[in-house]
């Protein structure tokens, strides 16, 4: 019975086109043990060769210590890969072949091109929901950029939440943003936003908390498990937030963080620099303004 439901589930993957599901992944899966998915934007646009290919093998070997199977997604080929094999990881950390910075709207070109792609929150969110993986790991979300207000700059990581019943952990949103904002579109969404902790205080990246706080905290795994599992039994069609803290001997001090964002977006502004640019420009900028101890604080997330 068990090898025929795994061979159901298996035939029912390959179904997805243009999606290669690993073996492992796909066996966690119609085994139902616990998978999670990462994102590959970190290892194409977050960080240099070859830090970004040490912190994706080492994110991917804690998750394996912690029980569960890792599905890092990016695109090879013009084919989206769940469980990315290290061959593939290799590809995107050299960027051998450019890799195109993919959320909703690009799929389509990038795959229909044939190109590589790394999947940002949002385009890994998609993936996940549509093969059946309900928890997603990140260092940070998008949100709406400072002066959003007017640029109508919104990362795409918001309205996906608002799409997919996925839960995304991570710690808190891109201090480079506008957090307030951000929380404010997310309850617009239909989102759930909780803190896991003692507090409602709402992580912003490199520190533990800032100005905002969470409508909701949880304090232990069973706790989070019964939030996440609620989510998916109701059957609703949006997912959780979950932002966990970065512990304090790894935060950065709040004035010197600020200080360096509003350089880089000040800097940013002036040079024009807009879309999907923002945000790798201000992170590298903020990365040499802290003399790497930004790059630091992300890999340890």
């Amino acid at each position: 019975m068990h090898h025929k439901v795994l061979r159901v589930f298996s035939r029912g993957i390959s179904t997805f086109k243009l999606v290669d599901v690993s073996p492992e992944v796909s066996r966690a899966l119609a085994e139902r043990q616990p998978v999670l998915a990462l994102e590959s934007t970190i290892i194409t646009h977050g960080m240099p060769y070859p830090r970004n290919l040490e912190m994706a093998e080492s994110v991917e070997q804690i998750v394996r210590e912690q029980g569960a199977v890792p599905a890092t997604i990016g695109i090879i080929g013009g084919r989206v890969k769940v469980g990315l094999e290290r061959d593939s990881m290799v590809e995107l950390a050299i960027l051998k072949t450019p890799a195109v910075k993919t959320s909703r709207r690009d799929f389509p070109y990038v795959l229909s091109k044939g190109l590589n792609g790394g999947t940002t929150v949002s385009g890994t969110i998609i993936v996940a929901n549509l093969v059946g993986i309900k928890v997603f790991a990140t260092g940070g979300i998008g949100g709406v950029h400072r002066g959003g207000e007017v640029s109508m700059d919104v990362s795409a990581d918001l309205t996906e939440l608002g799409r997919n019943p996925v839960t995304v952990v991570s710690s808190g949103v891109k201090s480079i943003l506008d957090i307030g904002r951000t929380l404010e579109y997310l309850e617009s969404q239909g989102v759930c936003v909780a803190t896991y902790g003692p507090t409602k205080d709402f992580p912003s990246f490199y520190t533990p908390c800032s100005p905002h706080q969470a409508p909701y905290h949880v304090e232990s795994p069973k706790e989070a498990a019964g939030l996440i599992h609620s989510l998916l039994e109701l059957g609703l069609q949006s997912g959780v937030l979950l932002g966990v803290p970065v512990p304090g001997q790894f935060s950065m001090a709040g004035e010197e963080i600020e200080a360096a964002i509003d350089a880089a977006v000040a800097e940013a502004e002036q040079k024009n620099i807009t879309g999907k640019e923002v945000t790798p420009y201000i992170l590298s900028r903020v990365s040499a303004l802290t003399s790497g101890k930004s790059l630091d604080t992300s890999i340890l997330l």
